[in-house]
Parts: C-alpha cells; structure tokens; sequence
C-alpha cells in the first residue's frame, strides 16, 4: 500500500476540505483509493488464512464512502480526512464483529469488534459474559490481549462518529471499550466482581499504528498478530450477535 501517498492526500484535504480542492485533486484521490483497496484485498486474503467466515468478502462490502453525512452534524466539511476499511463476513454495516483498517495522519490504527450494538442485544452480550465469565476473562485478560489493548475503560475515544477524527483529537494508544457506563446497566448486579465488562457499551478494541506501518505489504504479517489477539473475544461476542443477524 502506498500509505505515504495516501496520508499525504488526507493531509491535504485535511486542509482544504472543499469540493473545489477535492475536484482539482481527483486524480490524485482516485490512485490513492485504488492503493487503500488494494491494501484491503491482500488484508482479506491474509486475514482468510485464519479466519474463513470472511474470505468470501469482497473490498467494495469493506471500504467505506469518502462523502461525509452532513445532515445531523454541525461540521458541513464534505470529506472525511481518513481512509477506513471494515473486513466484516456480514459486510460494513453488519452489527457482527469484524476487522477495522484506518489510516489517518497521526491517528492510524487497528481495531476488532462491534460498537453500535442495540441494548438489547448488549443485554445478551453482559448475560453471556456473567453466563461464561472463565471463556470471557481467558480471550481478554490474558497477557497478550491486556498489552496490546488494555483494560476496559482505560483507553480514551473521544466520540463516535467521523467528527471524533475530524476535530484532531487523537484516540489513546490503546483501548477495550469505546465508551463505558458511570454505573451498572440496569437488571445486573451492583457488586458482580467483574463489573467492568458488564459497564461496558460496546465491545470494541483497538491499537494504533505509526503512520508509516501500512507502507508497502509489510505490513500484513504485523496486523494478523494483533487481529489474532482480538479475535477470540470477537468470536465470543458474535455468537451472541448472530442470534440476532
């Protein structure tokens, strides 16, 4: 992949976020979005090796549109400043866990799971953990898991949505959870000893990545390494969402 390119592209419409900018520079766009999804393609294919629930995905059910939604948000920027790309057996929009590629500037990073989840469906994810608590603390309080993305709550995810990124602020290093109840969710108990998975929002991790990491295809042996990690709590939690799929 050519991740300087394309960083260098992102950076400019960073600065120029207009449809003038962007219509001048569509050349430029267009043989950096072929570099990104070609990146995405060898990711599949690798990622298929250990995982074959996705290896019938395509790149177009895993990269998402450049076009910023507009309609709610009070930044009226046409373009997002980021490259994203959803490797999920459901495609992009499925609430199932998948594989998440994203290259911004200074912001570039790995990430596995699901956010977004309905509250009935995190009802079912906190009983399957109380239901199976030894499974649920061997895939994510195990040593590899906890160094490469923490503990629950720890890491910093400033908002959901574009604008997150949009703003400048930079995502923590690391994190499990992007977002996290004060309190315990209603129904479960106040004193349950691990509480803090039940607190939970949404069961996502992630890991940045210096900018310079999706340079060329190095990359892809260094990425099955941390998917790999996540992986056994994503399966964990998509058991339970695919009841609902």
């Amino acid at each position: 992949m050519e991740a300087a390119r394309i960083l260098n592209f992102l950076r400019g419409i960073a600065a120029n976020n207009n449809r003038a900018w962007y219509l001048e520079h569509k050349a430029e766009y267009d043989a950096c979005r072929k570099s990104f999804n070609d990146g995405i393609a060898k990711a599949i294919n690798r990622l298929a090796e250990f995982d074959d629930e996705i290896a019938h995905v395509q790149v177009k059910d895993c990269v998402y549109r450049f076009n910023r939604d507009t309609r709610f948000s009070p930044d009226k920027s046409p373009y997002k400043r980021h490259f994203g790309g959803y490797i999920c057996a459901k495609g992009k929009k499925a609430l199932r866990g998948g594989y998440y590629i994203h290259l911004e500037p200074g912001n570039c990073m790995l990430a596995t799971g699901s956010y977004w989840l309905p509250t009935n469906i995190l009802t079912s994810c906190r009983n399957e953990i109380m239901g199976n608590i030894d499974q649920w603390l061997a895939a994510v309080a195990n040593q590899k898991f906890v160094k490469m993305f923490g503990r629950p709550g720890a890491g910093v995810w400033p908002e959901y949505g574009d604008e997150a990124q949009e703003e400048g602020v930079k995502v923590s290093e690391k994190g499990f959870g992007l977002s996290m109840l004060k309190t315990c969710p209603a129904g479960f108990p106040r004193d349950y000893e691990h509480i803090e998975y039940l607190r939970m929002k949404d069961y996502c991790c992630w890991h940045r990545v210096p900018d310079d990491f999706f340079e060329g295809d190095e990359w892809l042996a260094e990425a099955v390494k941390i998917f790999k990690v996540a992986k056994p709590m994503m399966d964990f939690m998509n058991a339970v969402i695919d009841d609902y799929e």
